[in-house]
């Protein structure tokens, strides 16, 4: 089962608006197209092309036996990944009735293509790949595969091993391990591992296929020598094969996405479609308040003017406006602009408007009342900058950062805003694809959210969320039948904190933030910390101004809520449930944190990187490391993996071994009309399972100082 959050509804279509807002008149280019598996490819075989950095796909294949749901995005010039669920409707989810019922059975799996070779005059473009990695590996197989371009033709040959390769036209006995040449078809654990003994092994044969685009024409056409023969197939198919030349047309509605219909095996029909977008192209035109100009006022400004401008222009909030004698010090929340300078360049444009060029400007960022960065800009400069009495000066040259802070003092304070009480409502909406009861299953709801600072370092905050409509009781089964009852319930309670009252209490928590020195940033927190944990914690995170690293430790005791409850805590520590009629473990109480280490890796081949290690003690009491790795790319969007390994074997852990998952991070301002730096994420977690889980704090003090670093994108 893949579980999706959001933060609102706004994440629901955010995957569909990417693919239609960067794009223009139809160009009609010679770009890679998709395979039926998702990558690029022919149609059953892949080929050594690789779509632009950034490109990212989502499409539907189908036919009598096979339905493909496919996500591929390229992450890097040389790396492509696919994820993938596949549906087969002669096969059932489960043997058990009573779990999977008639739902039809669903497998998922992960692609990577790596790029060996450009195209030159005489070489083709070269790349090998692994279909289905880890996983049960229903089309698990690896290939090499060369394609080189003559005019509108781009010819594909290659080499596969596994099931692309099952016809075994260069090598192997296809009648040994079911038709897989001596293959091994079993995989370890409870899935989701990967069995590298697999690689390269079995049944083993040549493909090839060609890709032709008429010229001015919105169509491509596709001709492949298949090199499976299908024999060894999970899917029982309704038609024997009965040739392995496979032909197929695709029609471009636009770049944005284009429709298919291949003819298969000598007597298959494949249907399909496939959306487009570009994670660096994606962009859009705002509605926005001009930059200032610069035009001296001839009368002062009052202060409360000038400060309500700032505000209005810079986006700025809760600015405190210091004047000593011509050396002017502003402090605020940035709140509208994701580049942070675009927000320093407009407030120091407004102060240079207000009577005369101030001395010095000094800017400092501040998060629930914490110092976070600060920089002094020289006034002189600044005004050659906005007159661009240099070619090529920037407001970058204008101003030094500083490494101290130095509160003014009190008495040259000439204005201030404090917004103590935020508020807001959203449509919130969370999903889970690929479960046994139903493919897809959702909670649609309305979320509240609220805040009061009890002081400029002290808050106290809660949300709600009113349940419209909800699917979730489908759910048969909390754990699939076979899977360990050993571990406390954790997380997969997951349809009793949903399903039981239409209106829950997420959050209800105190924080208090703090700083310990100039690079030391700290919280404390207690409360109902989640939706299904309450608690007390804290974070210590060290971050050096400029560092492409930094070091954070969270301590935390927790206990779980109660789901039948508002505001109970579980006083047993097992419960029964009458639907499953098993009896689980709860969490009565236990310490769970993390040291983490964060860095950002400063070379060329590989840009916009984040890894995030972390180390600790998770909520099921299990003990392991987490590894998150991540790439930002022009437009904001954020693409991500995570996997946690922890000590417990992959048979107390349950089906998928360990804890693993994919998430996409969409800056709004993408999507909308108006610079905002709020973000939606949309995140995939193929199976819920109560092993190597993190509690879900409110807060994290890495992203809440990501202008710290100077290549970093200012989130918060």
């Amino acid at each position: 089962m893949i579980c999706l959050k959001r933060n609102s509804l706004l994440s629901l279509v955010a995957s569909l608006s990417l693919f239609t807002v960067s794009f223009e008149a139809f160009s009609g280019q010679f770009e890679p197209s998709q395979s039926d598996f998702g990558g690029v490819g022919l149609m059953q075989m892949p080929t050594g092309r690789s779509a632009k950095d950034g490109s990212f796909s989502f499409g539907l294949t189908f036919n009598q036996d096979y339905e493909h749901y496919h996500a591929s995005i390229q992450l890097f010039d040389r790396l492509e990944t696919t994820l993938r669920y596949t549906l087969l409707p002669n096969r059932r989810y489960s043997s058990s009735v009573s779990f999977g019922g008639d739902n039809k059975y669903t497998d998922k799996g992960i692609d990577v293509k790596f790029k060996l070779l450009d195209e030159s005059y005489w070489l083709p473009e070269t790349s090998i790949g692994f279909r289905d990695l880890g996983g049960t590996g229903l089309f698990d197989g690896e290939y090499i595969a060369a394609t080189k371009r003559f005019g509108s033709v781009d010819i594909t040959a290659g080499i596969a091993w596994g099931y692309m390769g099952n016809s075994a036209n260069l090598s192997g006995d296809e009648h040994l391990s079911d038709n897989e040449c001596g293959r091994v078809s079993s995989y370890g654990g409870k899935g989701g591992q990967l069995d590298v003994e697999r690689g390269f092994t079995g049944c083993v044969s040549a493909f090839g296929g060609l890709e032709y685009k008429p010229s001015g024409l919105p169509i491509r056409l596709k001709l492949e020598y298949d090199a499976n023969d299908y024999k060894g197939d999970f899917a029982p198919l309704e038609k024997a094969p009965q040739s392995n030349i496979n032909l197929g047309v695709i029609y471009e509605l636009s770049d944005w996405g284009n429709i298919r219909a291949n003819f298969e095996r000598g007597n298959t029909w494949t249907l399909g479609f496939t959306l487009n977008t570009n994670f660096n192209d994606v962009h859009q035109v705002w509605f926005n308040d001009p930059h200032p100009i610069y035009a001296p006022s001839d009368s002062v400004k009052s202060w409360k003017q000038t400060q309500e401008e700032l505000t209005r222009f810079s986006g700025y909030r809760n600015v405190s406006l210091y004047d000593d004698e011509g050396d002017i010090s502003v402090a605020g929340t940035p709140s509208k602009y994701r580049n942070i300078d675009v927000g320093r360049e407009r407030l120091a444009a407004t102060l240079l408007n207000r009577d005369e060029t101030p001395s010095s400007i000094t800017i400092t960022e501040r998060v629930k009342g914490m110092p976070v960065t600060s920089i002094n800009v020289n006034g002189d400069k600044l005004k050659q900058v906005v007159n661009q009495e240099q070619v090529g000066l920037r407001f970058g040259d204008a101003y030094k950062e500083m490494s101290s802070f130095t509160k003014p003092t009190d008495s040259s304070l000439v204005g201030k805003s404090y917004e103590r009480f935020t508020y807001g409502l959203s449509p919130a909406l969370s999903q889970s694809i690929g479960s046994a009861e139903d493919f897809y299953l959702f909670s649609l709801g309305i979320a509240g959210n609220a805040a009061y600072m009890l002081t400029n370092t002290t808050e106290i905050s809660g949300s709600v969320h009113l349940n419209v409509f909800n699917n979730y009781d489908k759910f048969n089964h909390t754990i699939a039948p076979g899977d360990s009852t050993q571990l406390k319930r954790v997380r997969t309670l997951v349809r009793q904190y949903l399903s039981n009252k239409p209106l829950r209490m997420n959050n209800l928590q105190l924080t208090q933030f703090g700083k310990l020195g100039d690079d030391v940033f700290v919280q404390a927190y207690a409360g109902y910390l989640e939706s299904m944990f309450a608690g007390v914690g804290g974070e210590v995170l060290f971050r050096p101004l400029n560092s492409n690293w930094a070091l954070g430790v969270d301590a935390n005791y927790v206990k779980q809520r109660d789901p039948s409850s508002q505001f109970g805590l579980f006083s047993s520590p097992t419960i029964f449930d009458e639907r499953d009629k098993r009896t689980y473990k709860t969490q009565l109480g236990t310490l769970t944190g993390h040291v983490s280490v964060y860095y950002r890796p400063e070379w060329a081949w590989f840009e916009d990187i984040e890894l995030k290690v972390s180390a600790g003690k998770y909520l099921a009491e299990d003990k392991g490391v987490t590894v998150d790795a991540s790439r930002q790319f022009e437009s904001g969007v954020k693409v991500g993996a995570f996997a946690t390994k922890t000590n417990l074997s992959a048979e107390e852990f349950g089906e998928g071994s360990f804890n693993k998952g994919f998430y996409i991070s969409v800056p709004l301002d993408v999507l909308t009309t108006y610079p905002s730096t709020n973000r939606t994420v949309v995140s995939w977690v193929p199976l819920t399972r109560d092993g190597g889980q993190m509690l879900n704090r409110s807060y994290h003090l890495y992203g809440m100082t990501g202008s710290r670093y100077k290549r970093s994108e200012y989130i918060y």
